[in-house]
């Protein structure tokens, strides 16, 4: 009766619970508002979701990169609306579903640690307080992109260690104006700078990623989760690949900042089910 959806710019997934608790999990393409209309949403749905939902839906909650607002989650509503007739429809952002798969009803701080990131301080019903992310250019301390920004500068102006960088040279054989041009010239190159991150935990025995990578997490701590007021009293939970690849890093640099370390998961799915499951009984 319950469907859940956790959505990015290139994935969603779908998890559909029964009235007698069962659940089936499906995927379809990222859908994100902010890029798309509501008809273009609503034609792809029908036709890669509606078919594979083995029974009624009473209740949506729909999870999405992309959801600044209400006017925004409109897009998708309408679209899920429309599709499943009767469905009470529930949008929110990426970051609300971070907090409630990590702390479901208790306060505390939620992160976003994946190809971006993001934070924000939560009361166990919604978010209290949010320092802006602002992108991997003016932001997103810790997150992928920027991770891979940094080994990526330090690699083409020759201050990454010599033998590291004849490896990185063999990973990533491009030229250097065909870096410049997957950075500056192509789409998403947020995408492109955290595909290099795979390197750093590959050679996670090598001070120099252990430290880029600590460095970069201490930025995240001091630009936002410090920010948040009370921060040492509440655990500080996260979300995302790099969290959780990296998870050992993070839990050093949390103890160092005296912050208490909570919840780490690669994605939020499996809490969000938690979350509903125990709401709707």
């Amino acid at each position: 009766m319950i469907l859940i959806a956790d959505s990015g710019s290139t994935k969603t997934t779908w998890c559909f619970i029964s009235q007698e608790n069962e659940m089936a999990i499906f995927s379809t393409g990222g859908i994100n508002p902010f890029f798309r209309t509501t008809e273009d949403i609503y034609d792809e749905l029908k036709s890669d979701l509606a078919p594979k939902i083995p029974g009624p839906v009473k209740s949506i909650f729909f999870y999405g990169a992309g959801i600044v607002n209400d006017e925004v989650g409109k897009v998708v509503k309408n679209a899920l609306t429309e599709i499943f007739e009767g469905a009470t429809v529930e949008t929110n952002s990426d970051l609300l579903a971070a907090a409630r798969a990590t702390l479901q009803h208790s306060e505390g701080i939620a992160c976003i640690l994946g190809t971006g990131s993001n934070s924000c301080l939560y009361n166990g019903e919604k978010i209290a307080e949010h320092v802006p992310p602002l992108g991997f250019i003016l932001g997103d301390e810790g997150s992928g992109a920027v991770l891979g920004k940094k080994v990526l500068g330090d690699f083409l102006k020759g201050i990454m260690p010599e033998k590291l960088a004849a490896k990185f040279q063999d990973k990533f054989p491009f030229q250097y104006t065909e870096y410049l041009q997957k950075v500056y010239k192509q789409e998403r190159p947020n995408k492109f700078l955290a595909s290099l991150v795979p390197f750093l935990s590959e050679n996670l025995e090598d001070d120099y990623c252990r430290n880029l990578v600590a460095k970069s997490f201490e930025e995240f701590v001091e630009r936002n989760v410090l920010q948040y007021t009370n921060c040492r009293n509440w655990p500080v939970c996260f979300v995302g690949s790099v969290a959780y690849y990296f998870v050992e890093i993070l839990q050093e640099v949390l103890v160092k900042k005296g912050l208490k370390t909570g919840t780490v998961l690669q994605e939020p799915m499996q809490g969000l089910i938690q979350f509903h499951s125990k709401k709707n009984k």
